[in-house]
Order: structure tokens, then sequence, then C-alpha cells
């Protein structure tokens, strides 16, 4: 009997752990494009006045993401592939944007539309520089723990809550490489904020590799300089380069 109580044991936590390293969280991102505009000082006043009374009463465009995560992979995705307005009366076909990684072989695969054009990046997963802090805060029913870190590119401060419970280093965007799964993840104090609302541990139906990928096939350097390059551009002719490309 003894044997049999171990065994049970044994099975019991081996599906408890299975199942905590695989799932799908269904993350509402939502962009405030007043407080983005406002903040770009290359910009004219009359043109910030104009988002401020164009965005004044529904600031805060929502957009649903799903990320589907095993023990060795991550997909990140819009929850459906075309957008629509809060009230279901406006519809659009939402940009192409998956972000796959493989941390068995720590690589990774982006399809990202921007610019203009669809691009493909492959590449090698490189560990972002993070900061962890102590704070901690409950989010979707998880304790998570504070980093923080920057984007250099478009010097942005990242604010991460990532959950130990969730033992994968993956993450909403192009943000990975905490002890965790990040479940919250702000972008330059509240421009952008992405935030689990249901985390459920489960099995995939559906293989999280990118099969197919149409699109200009692209690296991490040659994606860094194109944005580089765009955002340079655009602070020369006092337009926003997030018309064209994530925030």
């Amino acid at each position: 009997t003894m044997k049999k109580i171990l065994l049970i044991l044994i099975l019991f936590s081996t599906k408890t752990f299975a199942q905590q390293t695989e799932g799908i969280i269904t993350f509402e991102r939502t962009s405030y494009w007043t407080k983005i505009i406002s903040r770009l000082p290359y910009l004219s006043k009359e043109e910030k006045d104009r988002a401020a009374m164009t965005w004044s009463s529904e600031d805060g465009n929502k957009e649903k993401m799903l990320l589907k995560f095993n023990q060795n992979e991550s997909n990140y995705t819009y929850e459906k592939e075309q957008g629509e307005s809060e009230d279901g009366n406006y519809h659009w076909r939402n940009d192409d944007y998956i972000i796959y990684r493989d941390f068995e072989h720590q690589t990774k695969t982006e399809v990202i539309e921007m610019l203009g054009k669809t691009h493909v990046l492959q590449d090698s997963l490189v560990g972002q520089n993070w900061k962890i802090l102590n704070q901690i805060k409950d989010v979707a029913g998880y304790i998570c723990m504070k980093a923080t870190t920057e984007d250099t590119i478009k010097k942005q401060k990242i604010t991460a809550w990532f959950c130990g419970d969730l033992p994968i280093p993956t993450g909403p965007e192009r943000h990975y490489g905490l002890p965790g799964v990040i479940l919250e993840l702000e972008i330059n104090d509240g421009d952008v904020v992405i935030t689990a609302l249901k985390v459920e541990l489960k099995k995939n139906e559906t293989p999280l590799k990118i099969e197919k990928a149409k699109g200009k096939k692209i690296n991490e350097t040659l994606y860094n300089s194109m944005l580089e390059k765009h955002i340079k551009d655009s602070v020369k002719s006092y337009r926003n380069p997030y018309w064209a490309m994530r925030y």
C-alpha cells in the first residue's frame, strides 16, 4: 500500500507539473494613444491637441492577444485575425504579428508586419537585461514579481510582472527571459498595458510552431537597424513613427 500511495503521489505531482507547463493565456492589450502622442517631443502642438480631441472620450484602444505555451516553446498572436470595435460595429484586418520561441533550441521566429511589409525574423534567442525587484502583486489569480528593463531602440521603459509558478521564460510581445511567464507588461509607464485576463492550464490542441511564414526574411540586427532608421526619419519629418510599427 505504501508503494501505491507513493505512486499516486508521483503521478499526481507529475500531472500537476505537466499542467503548469502547458496552457493558453488570454491577454488584453490597451494602447493609450493620447498619452503616446503627447510624449513625442517632435510632434506639433496641433497634432497633439487633435489626438487629445480624437481619443479623449475613448482613449484606450483594446485588443485581445493569446499566448500559448508548453515546456519548450511559446506562440503569441492576436486572438482573432480580424479586429473589431468594442460595440462590434467596425471590423478590420489585424497586422501580421506572430512571436514564436523555441526554448529547447534557443531560437525564435517572428512574423511582423511593419513599415508596409511583412517580415519574417529568424534568429537565436538572446536574453534581455532584466532587473528583478522585490515587489509582488496578483495578476489573474497568480502572485507575480516585478522586473524592469529598457528598450534602447524605442527608448521605452519596460515593466514586467512574472509568475514563478508558471516556470516558462516567455511573455507577451517580444519580451521574455524571466524565471516565469510574464502575466503583465507595461510599456513606458502605462502608454501600453498588456495584462492577463485568464490563464488556462491545458493541453494545446494545435502545434505552436509556425509552419509556413510568407514575408521578407531578416535577422535581429537588420530588424533593429530598420526600426532605428524609421524612427530617425520620422523625427526628422515631425511624424509619429508608431503609425507604421508596433509601439
